[in-house]
């Protein structure tokens, strides 16, 4: 979905003339934003902007920023492979990373308190489990476990 695409669908919910009162911006500005920039008559949204912002920085703190403000948090995709993973090491993987996360929370509660330095380690393997859970959960809607499926097919069919 485009950024003005989404905004458009935003303004039917919200009324354009609450935002531009609410952000004191004109109105004819606030409907810009749901017209596609690239026909002249838009203009360059808040969404394009964080975007471009993103590009030139290379700086993901600011999508941590949006998402912390929205109540949630952000998650980078991972890279798409373009060879079939196995799905036994995957989910080996995957349980590897939440036993990880396990042993960090378990050392860093042994003294009943938690640290901020505890706290970012902690932090730090759940972002790591979640990446490669989404990279798991990728490759199912992918289909990527092709050599998996040969496997099974195979040995089915010599029973």
């Amino acid at each position: 979905m485009q950024s003005h695409e989404l905004l458009k669908d935003i303004l039917q919910k919200i009324s354009a003339k609450q935002v531009s009162a609410e952000m004191g911006l004109s109105l004819s500005l606030i409907y810009k934003w749901a017209e596609p920039a690239a026909e002249g008559s838009g203009a360059a949204n808040p969404l394009d902007r964080v975007e471009q912002l993103l590009k030139l920085t290379g700086d993901r703190r600011l999508a941590h920023w949006v998402c912390e403000r929205a109540g949630g948090f952000f998650i980078n995709n991972p890279r798409s492979k373009s060879h079939a993973i196995q799905l036994i090491p995957a989910t080996n993987s995957i349980v590897q990373e939440f036993a990880d996360l396990l042993a960090v929370i378990a050392a860093a509660a042994t003294d009943n308190t938690i640290t901020k330095q505890e706290a970012g380690d902690i932090r730090g393997r759940w972002e790591e489990l979640k990446s490669v859970t989404e990279e798991f959960v990728r490759c199912c809607e992918a289909g990527n476990f092709g050599p998996v499926h040969q496997h099974l097919a195979s040995r089915a069919a010599a029973s």
